[in-house]
């Protein structure tokens, strides 16, 4: 199933209170699922990245495989992409957790101009105003980070979606150092 997201966070002090948020409709912009998180203290990267991976737990709930994905931060965008390096430590453990959650899933991400992206920017308003999280079809089980960064550690180890294992390969067979003779067969 494909899916079309915009996330948003936002922080109203910087670090102060804040909200991440998602709207997750189907490919026809009905909209499926959408959750305003309030967050009662935290910077706007930190709402931004929370916005994503709320959005991405959600998906799995769905059963959504391909995620059509935008925000309207760029460095969320470049660095999920790995275009920007990640500096902050506190950034960095969020998207340890994010790739593990978007393993799941094809992802196409890509940054909107704020304009392109009301619906969760008025999201996150109304729960920083509300001071509580709200929304329509919210996220059932909200997983902690440990919980998410240990699943699927059985996982097989695969290249291009195939499993690969160790190669095995049988030695070869002893030559001996001692000069064979001559009159051997003889």
């Amino acid at each position: 199933m494909q899916v079309r997201i915009n996330i948003d966070g936002g922080s109203r002090g910087n670090p102060g209170p804040g909200a991440a948020a998602y709207v997750i409709c189907d490919m026809q912009h009905t909209i499926v699922a959408q959750e305003g998180y309030f967050m009662p203290h935290c910077t706007n990267n930190q709402a931004e990245y929370t916005a994503l991976k709320l959005a991405l737990i959600k998906a799995g709930e769905l059963g959504a495989k391909e995620l059509f994905i935008e925000s309207d931060s760029l460095l969320l965008v470049k660095q999920f992409l790995g275009e920007y390096k990640i500096k902050n430590p506190d950034l960095q453990a969020r998207m340890q957790v994010i790739r593990r959650l978007a393993e799941s899933f094809t992802i196409h991400i890509k940054h909107v101009l704020r304009e392109f992206n009301k619906a969760p920017d008025a999201l996150a308003n109304k729960a920083m105003d509300a001071k509580e999280s709200l929304g329509y079809n919210p996220i059932m089980h909200l997983p902690e980070d440990n919980e998410i960064l240990t699943k699927n550690t059985s996982k097989p180890n695969t290249v291009n979606g195939v499993e690969v294992t160790k190669v095995v390969r049988k030695s070869a067979p002893k030559k001996s150092s001692a000069q064979p003779s001559l009159f051997d067969e003889f």
